[in-house]
């Protein structure tokens, strides 16, 4: 699995799902004027635009572990304080900001529970903790026709329902186990609308996340043959695929 990747090839893989679901976190979140703000994971920066439109591009701040999402994060935003770092070590002082979110996040942290015990830490007593994973156990998550296509062909393949944060409940254990208050713990979903099934399948070969991972790993042979496959999970074209995200707002 990698996300050293091109935020390109990220932004065609994920990008069209974690944009509007940043949208509906953002909401949830009630910013207020004034507040700082620290997307953590940020990627190419799907959730900084949101919260910059909220809050100004000087009350916010980024981190991401990927040096490519870093470098398209300050391209993308000049203006902002972006770091290359892990969700495990935030490079902020204790009580740095009123909100501390990670979108899409938690689920590939090293060490969930230490990464959002962080996320507290530089939030200030009683700011606001939030995060969101894909309902992958589900099979609600946006690649769920993908890894059904994969398990029809190979059972035994890893997908991603193991990860943590992926299972009803799991996102806001892992909140209390880190010393988080769980104010709130729901589900969000998001609808993308595709014109065709090669439009939908290509983002798959270009090698971002599990799922990259997996069908780069295949022989030419195997790989047309879970293509095929995933036509079969799929309706006529042009269609929407509905995803559903875990998301837990906390407070420290």
């Amino acid at each position: 699995m990698s996300f050293e990747v091109a935020a390109q090839s990220y932004g065609l893989f994920m990008g069209r799902y974690s944009e509007p679901l940043a949208t509906e976190l953002t909401a949830l979140m009630s910013l207020s004027p004034g507040w700082r703000a620290l997307d953590v994971g940020c990627g190419p920066g799907a959730l900084t635009a949101r919260l910059v439109d909220r809050l100004g591009a000087g009350s916010v701040a980024a981190v991401d572990p990927s040096a490519p999402f870093v470098a398209a994060a300050r391209e993308r935003f000049p203006d902002l304080d972006v770091r290359q770092g892990a969700a495990e070590a935030l490079p902020w002082p204790d009580d740095s900001f009123d909100v501390v979110a990670a979108s899409l996040v938690v689920h590939f942290m090293r060490d969930p529970v230490a990464g959002l015990r962080e996320m507290g830490r530089v939030a200030r007593p009683g700011g606001t903790v939030a995060a969101t994973v894909w309902d992958h156990a589900g099979d609600r998550g946006p690649i769920s026709p993908f890894w059904r296509a994969v398990r029809s062909l190979d059972p035994a393949a890893p997908d991603e329902s193991d990860l943590a944060g992926a299972r009803a409940g799991q996102l806001a254990a892992l909140f209390r186990r880190a010393g988080l208050e769980v104010i709130w713990d729901t589900a969000l979903t998001v609808r993308v609308r595709y014109s065709s099934a090669d439009q939908w399948w290509e983002p798959y070969t270009l090698g971002v996340g599990p799922a990259g991972a997996y069908a780069a790993g295949l022989t030419a042979e195997r790989r047309e043959a879970l293509r095929r496959q995933c036509l079969v999970q799929l309706p006529p074209a042009p269609f929407d695929i509905d995803a559903s995200a875990w998301c837990v707002i906390g407070r420290a």
